[in-house]
């Protein structure tokens, strides 16, 4: 297998208001605007896909619904703190819930959580050590 992820699929349960959250409240760019039944957005290097909840886990063959954390969270480097502090206010003006306040890290970075509508966890990271692109 070639070292790469090339779409992040996420299960939602209202796709409309999903596809709301990311394009017009986080900014990332919608590859085609029939989204009836799925959603891409286009990122340097990897997709992200929103696909509604119960039709993902059928596809895969389990149950669409469970309690807990999923052991899965998505991150996004920033270049600076403030702009870890700036999407974790967008995030949460777009909807997002902050589930941790953006603080110094042990690693020696900065960084915040948050759930966007679905629950799922984003982290938003400033690593003076390590620069994704």
């Amino acid at each position: 297998m070639e070292p790469r992820i090339s779409i992040v699929t996420l299960g939602v349960t209202d796709l409309r208001r999903s596809v709301q959250f990311y394009r017009d409240g986080l900014g990332l760019s919608l590859y085609d605007e029939n989204t009836e039944s799925i959603a891409f957005f286009q990122n340097r290097g990897t997709w992200l896909a929103l696909y509604p909840r119960e039709a993902l886990a059928a596809d895969v063959g389990i149950s669409a619904y469970g309690n807990g954390f999923s052991g899965v969270t998505l991150a996004h480097n920033v270049r600076s703190k403030r702009e870890v502090d700036e999407l974790l206010q967008a995030a949460v003006g777009a909807g997002a819930a902050l589930v941790k306040p953006a603080e110094d890290t042990f690693w020696g970075g900065y960084s915040g959580y948050f759930a966007d509508p679905d629950s799922h966890l984003w982290e938003i990271a400033w690593n003076p050590h390590f620069w994704i692109e």
